[in-house]
């Protein structure tokens, strides 16, 4: 079936309309279901800006079951500083499987939320609160502050 030229417009035109919407329903509050809809969605592999704190996959031992690169512990490490996020919020990929560390420093007491894996992490003024856990789900998921509303990155995981 050929869809004319005219009636692919109004299509077109909607779209943008529906990821912004679908967008504003992945807010803190919201369905996690919203953010897993996302996941179906292309994943640009760019993150916004590079992330000092992710550092590279730790290099393999000298041992004959060296393990493969994607078993490394991906370190992801956020500051907010006068709601200021550091590095700016982006999307971080990681591997299916893969062992996950997420260190958030934040100048305000506040509550770092991991959507959809139910992860969480008190915050107190000036000491890093750490989540660690394995990402056994494959999607698109949020982490945000919940006092403040921040976004802090979307996990992706493939």
């Amino acid at each position: 079936m050929t869809i004319a030229p005219a009636r692919l417009r109004p299509l077109l035109a909607a779209f943008p309309l529906g990821v912004a919407l679908l967008m504003a329903t992945s807010a803190c509050g919201g369905s996690d279901a919203a953010i897993h809809a996302q996941s179906a969605a292309p994943v640009s592999t760019e993150s916004a800006a590079p992330a000092p704190a992710e550092s590279a996959p730790a290099a393999p031992s000298e041992s004959a079951e060296a393990a493969p690169a994607d078993s490394a512990v991906k370190e992801i490490t956020v500051t907010v500083a006068g709601r200021k996020v550091t590095p700016p919020p982006g999307r971080i990929e990681v591997t299916k499987g893969q062992t996950v560390r997420i260190t958030v420093t934040s100048d305000a007491a506040d509550e770092a939320h991991l959507h959809g894996y139910d992860k969480e992490a008190s915050l107190k003024p000036g000491t890093p609160a750490s989540i660690e856990f394995v990402a056994d789900q494959t999607g698109l998921f949020e982490m945000e502050t919940h006092e403040s509303g921040l976004q802090l990155f979307q996990l992706v995981v493939r």
